[in-house]
């Protein structure tokens, strides 16, 4: 007698019978699958994020911008810039826009009865009015320094320091304590990539540092916004350009290397961590064979039953088979759903584009049904080869 085939529906509902009868086990099991599966596609999930949000801001920002900053005179004492070093570096070719900081050694506090030692860190900086065109800034609330708030005791505040001084709004009222006087806080400024030292800042109008603060004017850094065609050109002038005597003692950057070095050390980090996601895949995998091992090694009457009514070694074989691959399946999709649920949280906290690349998505789903093959083969092949008789047999 020829023996039954089995359609494919046959198969799908015979190999989800065991995870039917036993939601438990099949869960635990395909948890670690799931958790495998997640922390790969999380991991890969959040680099891609990471690197879509630096390339979104490169976007917006430009990768133009270059600093100039004192460095050290051959007798490791700390140089000074010129006085004129901003202007000379606007006649550059190629300078679209420059503008200037100076570090003061001022304290700054919320108010006048904090301890002396609980400054958050902050720096402040005398600055200009025309600071936040080569940098890329812009306000998040408030105005910036102009003609009047530059020469008074006006301040605009760098988008960490406004968060750890707890300020969250602006007006007449919202004063900050600085060398024993008070400065009201006029604006905010958002994030500025290129420019991070400006986020911990108290910026000043550079006149009022000069006037309330003794500031002794000293440049700290120059920024510089050029051409995008003449980055690498004015990159070789900037020092000459600034101090022309001792350009050897002019440290000139590019802001947006860091940016990306960054995202080129996300990537290291995502091979580790893959790795280690790869790890907890292989665990669950194994979780996965021995609950395979065990249901065999418990419905060997069943099996038994199924061969004594016509069903082939082929037929048991894949059952089995099946019920492994819908058991690894399950725990890929929930791990490629949480770990996408991972990513978009994470991305939403940092405020990153969500990007969960769908090669890591197909990659994850395939790695599993690999797994689940693998893992159900030797089960599988055990229950075929049972005897009847002997699996009937069976208390």
């Amino acid at each position: 007698m020829k023996p039954a085939r089995m359609s494919l529906p046959d198969v799908a509902r015979v190999g989800a019978a065991g995870l039917v009868t036993r939601p438990l086990r099949a869960f635990l099991a395909a948890a670690g699958i799931a958790i495998g599966v997640a922390a790969m596609v999380a991991v890969v999930g959040i680099s891609a994020s990471s690197r879509a949000g630096v390339e979104r801001d490169l976007a917006a920002i430009g990768t133009n911008l270059l600093t100039a900053a004192p460095g050290q005179t051959f007798g490791g004492e700390p140089a000074r810039l010129p006085d004129e070093a901003v202007e000379m570096a606007g006649r550059v070719d190629g300078v679209t826009g420059a503008s200037a900081t100076g570090r003061l050694d001022v304290a700054v506090y919320r108010s006048d009865l904090m301890p002396v030692g609980e400054t958050n860190g902050l720096g402040v900086l005398a600055a200009r009015t025309d600071l936040l065109g080569p940098v890329g800034g812009a306000l998040a609330y408030g105005s910036w320094l102009n003609q009047v708030t530059l020469r008074g005791p006006a301040v605009v505040l760098g988008a960490e320091a406004a968060r750890l001084l707890g300020v969250h709004r602006v007006d007449a009222d919202v004063r900050l304590w600085l060398s024993n006087r008070w400065f009201v806080v006029v604006g905010v400024l958002r994030p500025a990539p290129l420019a991070p030292e400006l986020d911990t800042a108290v910026l000043v109008g550079w006149p009022a540092a000069e006037t309330l603060l003794g500031f002794d004017g000293g440049i700290g850094t120059v920024y510089v916004r050029t051409d995008p065609d003449r980055v690498t050109d004015v990159r070789a002038l900037l020092a000459r350009a600034v101090a022309p005597a001792h350009p050897n003692e002019v440290l000139v950057e590019r802001p947006s290397d860091a940016l990306l070095a960054q995202a080129v050390t996300d990537r290291a980090l995502t091979g580790l961590l893959l790795g280690l996601g790869a790890v907890a895949l292989l665990v669950g995998g194994v979780g996965v064979a021995n609950t395979m091992i065990v249901s065999v090694l418990e419905r060997r009457a069943e099996v038994g039953l199924r061969r004594a009514l016509g069903a082939t070694r082929a037929q048991i074989r894949t059952q089995f088979l099946v019920e492994s691959l819908l058991l690894s399946a399950l725990g890929g999709a929930a791990g490629i759903l949480s770990g996408a649920a991972v990513t978009g949280a994470y991305a939403w906290f940092r405020d990153w584009p969500p990007a969960v690349p769908v090669w890591a998505q197909a990659a994850g789903l395939a790695v599993t049904v690999l797994i689940g093959g693998v893992a159900g083969l030797y089960p599988a092949v055990r229950a075929a080869r049972l005897p009847p008789t002997e699996a009937l047999s069976v208390p």
